[in-house]
C-alpha cells in the first residue's frame, strides 16, 4: 500500500509553551500569564500559545492516517531542540517529507521509520511523521498500532494497560481530589517550578505539599488505594541548597517520611547544567540515599532528551526511572527503543511527553506504552486531569478489549 498524497495542516496543542528560564528566575504570575521578559530563545513572552502541526498521510485506497507534530511545554532548554514553529514546519514537510513519502510502500512501519529519521529534519516533523507512519501501517495490516509495534520491535511484551500518571498543573490542591477519585495510579506532578510560592526557601512548602496528599489519598481514597506520589521538582532542590547534594538528600529523607505509607518518586531534584554533569548528580544522589536508608526513587528528565541521552541515563546506574519524553526523541521508534533500553537495564520506563502535545499524539502514546511495557504512561495532553486521563486511559482500555476479542475468536476457531 503506497502514500498518495501528506498534507499537513495548523493545528492546537493541548495547553502552552512556557519559558522555564524565566519562570525559575522569578517570573511573576499575571492571571493565567507571567510577566518579565522571556530568556530562552524563541520565546517572545513568558507563556504563549502552544501549536501543532497535523500530518495527514493519504493512501491509494483512500484511507488516511494521522500524526501530530508538537513539542514539549518547556522548549528550548535542558538540552532540547529549538522552539518549533509552525510555518518552518510546514514548510519542512512541504518541501522534504512530501516529495520523500509519495509513493512509498508502508505495509511495513519500522523501515520507512528509520529512514525518514534519518533526514535532515527537524524533531517535530519527525516525531509527528512517525505517528502517521505507524497509523497507517497498522491500517494496511487490519491490527492495532500496539501490535506493529510488539511485533516489528520484537519487545515480547502481552499488550496491556499500564499505570496512569497525571499532572496537576498550577491547580495543584484541586486537581488531587480529581486523581484520587478517579484512582489515578501515580499522581499529581505538582509543578514546583518556583522557590517562593511552591518549593519555600527551606523546602517547607513541598513538605507541607507532599503531607498533604498523602493525607488526602487517606481521607477520600480508601484503604484500598495505594498509588504512588510522583513529584517533578525542576532542578529547584539544587537551588535552595546551594547544589550540596547532601543537603539535598537530608531534604529527600524528610519528604519521604511526609509521603508515607505512599511510595514516592522525585524527578529532577538538581540541574548540573550539562548530560554529564547530571548523571554524576543522579550517580552520587542515589548512592547517598541508599547509604542513609532513605527508600525513594529518582526520575531523570532534563539533560535526558535523545535515544542517545536515555542510553547513558540507564547505563550509568544515574536513575531509577527515565522519564522518555517522546517529542523529545523525534521518531517514535527512538521512544520504542528508549523504553525497551530502561526495561533492559533495570530502570523504570516512563512513557512520557507533555500537556502540550494533542488528541492524536497522546493515542499513539498510549500504543507505544502498552507495547513495550511501560511502567507509567502520562496521562496527556492538557493540565485539565479529566481530558488527558480519558484520552489516554480509554485508548488503552479499547486497545486491549480489540486484542482479547480477537484471541477470542481465534481462539473459538481453532476449536471448531
Amino acid at each position: 500500500m503506497e502514500v498518495q498524497d501528506l498534507i499537513a495542516v495548523p493545528a492546537r496543542s493541548g495547553f502552552y509553551r512556557d519559558d522555564q528560564a524565566a519562570i525559575g528566575g522569578g517570573a511573576e504570575r499575571d492571571g493565567f500569564l507571567y510577566t518579565g521578559r522571556p530568556r530562552t530563545e524563541g520565546f517572545s513572552r513568558v507563556r504563549e500559545p502552544g501549536s501543532a502541526v497535523s500530518l495527514i498521510l493519504v493512501l491509494e485506497d483512500g484511507r488516511i492516517a494521522l500524526g501530530d507534530c508538537a513539542e514539549v511545554q518547556y522548549a528550548g532548554v535542558g538540552g532540547r531542540g529549538a522552539v518549533m514553529t509552525q510555518q518552518a514546519t510546514m514548510s519542512e514537510v512541504e518541501s522534504l517529507l512530501r516529495p520523500h513519502l509519495i509513493g512509498t510502500d508502508v505495509s511495513e512501519f519500522r523501515s520507512v521509520a528509520e529512514a525518514v529519521d534519518g533526514m535532515d529534519l527537524s524533531i517535530p516533523s519527525r516525531y509527528g511523521i512517525s505517528q502517521a507512519l505507524l497509523d497507517a501501517t497498522a491500517q494496511v495490516q487490519r491490527r492495532t498500532m500496539a501490535e506493529v509495534i510488539r511485533d516489528e520491535y520484537s519487545t515480547g511484551i502481552e499488550i496491556e494497560p499500564v499505570p496512569l500518571y497525571a499532572q496537576s498543573g498550577d491547580d495543584r490542591f484541586l486537581n488531587v481530589d480529581k486523581m484520587i477519585m478517579k484512582g489515578v495510579d501515580v499522581l499529581p506532578h505538582g509543578l514546583i517550578n518556583a522557590v517562593d510560592d511552591k518549593l519555600g526557601y527551606d523546602g517547607g512548602l513541598l513538605l507541607d505539599y507532599v503531607g498533604w496528599v498523602a493525607e488526602r489519598i487517606g481521607a477520600i481514597g480508601g484503604s484500598a488505594y495505594r498509588p504512588v506520589i510522583h513529584i517533578d521538582v525542576y532542578g529547584m532542590l539544587g537551588v535552595i541548597f546551594s547544589g550540596d547534594l547532601g543537603r539535598v538528600v537530608a531534604y529527600l529523607g524528610r519528604l519521604r517520611e511526609r509521603a508515607a505509607p505512599y511510595r514516592l518518586r522525585v524527578e529532577h531534584p538538581v540541574d548540573a547544567g550539562s548530560r554529564e554533569g547530571q548523571i554524576a548528580a543522579g550517580v552520587q544522589l542515589r548512592r547517598l540515599l541508599r547509604e542513609r536508608d532513605i527508600d525513594l526513587e529518582i526520575v531523570a528528565d532534563e539533560w535526558c532528551n535523545t535515544l542517545d541521552d536515555i542510553r547513558e541515563f540507564v547505563a550509568s546506574g544515574a536513575a531509577d526511572m527515565v522519564q522518555v519524553k517522546t517529542p523529545d526523541l523525534g521518531g517514535i521508534g527512538n521512544t520504542v527503543e528508549a523504553l525497551l533500553t530502561a526495561r533492559r537495564g533495570g530502570v523504570g520506563a516512563f512513557c512520557g511527553g507533555t500537556c502540550n502535545e494533542t488528541d492524536v499524539s497522546a493515542r499513539v502514546s498510549a500504543h507505544i506504552a502498552m507495547a513495550c511495557g511501560a511502567d507509567q504512561v502520562l496521562a496527556k495532553p492538557g493540565m485539565g486531569v479529566d481530558e488527558g486521563l480519558m484520552i489516554v486511559g480509554n485508548e488503552m482500555a479499547r486497545i486491549s478489549a480489540l486484542i482479547a476479542a480477537r484471541d477470542r475468536r481465534a481462539h473459538a476457531a481453532e476449536v471448531h
